[in-house]
């Protein structure tokens, strides 16, 4: 059974009725006020007194501290960083950068100071989940999908409030087979109810495609295997075949986008891989002639290694199993896909109301075998080239964004001091 022949859905049409139903779902519509319910993007077009009364970061002096500089992996000792309108406008020795008068400064004597760190794979939901996460020292995020929109409203509460929220790539809604209640979050969605096989026909891919485009997203997410975190489901059994992959991956590129793939079995990353995926999540039987494939398409590799070692604590027998076997499994993949240089992404890949860590997630890289600054690059300036921010985050250079994180010692000796930051700064405003 096919959808009917319809024209693409309007941008215009539930936008704003959306992104207000998916504030309040997030919660933030107490927060933000008007302010979501009317968001820039949906708005035809912006004036230049809105513009000036957009909001602005903070101003701020970072002073003391050892700066790590990702790119380059530069340390400077007793180190200056100036925020201003919360974009980084100098950073550098004391002596070679001048403090302004009249600035809050922070002290980091004794501490390392780092930019602010990426998650390129997290489900957040609520406001609560957005402001776990930025106070974990994830000021920048790319979302893995979301029931109702809720990742688009958070985007925007993060563009009204930074603190309160990461800088978001947002997903949408989940391209499966099964939407479940999903098919509830747009009305352009609810004819996908009457399939009887699911999300499986060249249409029905398209249209999940080109809703979740025209409500904003900024990535589309899919799927090749079914769930490791659920008992009943096999990780490895393959739910999208290569040209079904194929549909979705030219239905994002039609409208400029990426496509993050979940995906387990060598067989279904090759699928997803070959039909062009930007990026592989989890991979955990992903094999060598994936790999070469991966770098040489540029393909990123965001293994979540974080929820793989989650099982392991499971409760659920079966579950418990499966983490204990995936999880070296996936720390050789990772290994193997760093020395063949398929560029690394890290992602908590965070859900439920639980935000775990990104500095976990970069120290199970280091244990993977990767030397502490490239596992700190997979967080920092990896990740912000997989979302194409790489001129805007991951560096605290001049034209930054001025995200930060203060640790409470020496990261290239003691990779673990990521996972508790002692301040963290979005946009010049210390969280």
């Amino acid at each position: 059974m096919c959808i009917d022949a319809v024209p693409p859905p309007s941008p215009r049409l539930t936008r704003r009725g959306v992104l207000a139903g998916a504030a309040a779902l997030a919660g933030t519509a107490g927060v933000s006020g008007a302010a979501l319910a009317t968001p820039a993007s949906a708005a035809p077009r912006t004036t230049a007194t809105q513009r000036s009364t957009a909001p602005r970061g903070g101003n701020l002096v970072l002073r003391g501290g050892t700066l790590l500089d990702p790119a380059t992996g530069d340390v400077i000792e007793d180190a200056v960083v100036v925020i201003e309108d919360g974009t980084v406008r100098a950073a550098g020795a004391r002596g070679e950068v001048a403090t302004p008068e009249g600035v809050t400064v922070l002290d980091a004597h004794g501490k390392w100071i780092l930019p602010g760190l990426v998650d390129a794979h997290i489900h957040l939901s609520t406001v609560a989940e957005a402001r776990d996460a930025v106070r974990g020292g994830a000021t920048t995020v790319r979302s893995g999908s979301t029931s109702f929109y809720q990742d688009i409203a958070i985007r925007e509460l993060a563009r009204q409030v930074p603190a309160q929220a990461p800088r978001l790539k947002a997903a949408g809604v989940f391209v499966t087979p099964d939407l479940g209640d999903t098919v509830l979050a747009d009305p352009d969605l609810t004819p996908l109810a009457r399939l009887r096989g699911g999300v499986r026909s060249p249409e029905a891919l398209r249209r999940v495609v080109e809703v979740n485009l025209a409500r904003g997203a900024d990535v589309i997410k899919t799927r090749v295997n079914e769930r490791a975190g659920l008992p009943e489901q096999d990780p490895l059994t393959q739910v999208y075949s290569y040209e079904q992959l194929s549909e979705i991956v030219g239905a994002a590129r039609r409208g400029g986008k990426g496509v993050l793939c979940h995906s387990y079995s060598e067989k279904g990353c090759h699928d997803a891989v070959t039909a062009g995926i930007r990026s592989l999540e989890h991979g955990v039987f992903v094999g060598e002639r994936t790999l070469h494939e991966m770098r040489r398409r540029d393909t990123y590799f965001t293994p979540t290694l974080t929820a793989i070692a989650g099982l392991v604590e499971e409760s659920d027998p079966v579950l418990a199993e499966r983490g204990r076997t995936y999880l070296p499994v996936l720390k050789r993949a990772v290994r193997a896909a760093h020395e063949l240089g398929v560029p690394l992404a890290a992602g908590t890949d965070s859900s439920g109301g639980k935000v775990d860590r990104i500095g976990r997630e970069v120290e199970l890289m280091r244990e993977a075998g990767l030397p502490a600054l490239d596992a700190i690059r997979t967080a920092t300036t990896g990740a912000a080239r997989l979302l194409g921010l790489d001129k805007r985050v991951g560096r605290l250079a001049r034209g930054y964004a001025g995200d930060a994180i203060v640790v409470d010692g020496d990261p290239l000796a003691d990779i673990s001091v990521l996972k508790n930051p002692v301040r963290v700064v979005r946009t010049g405003i210390p969280v």
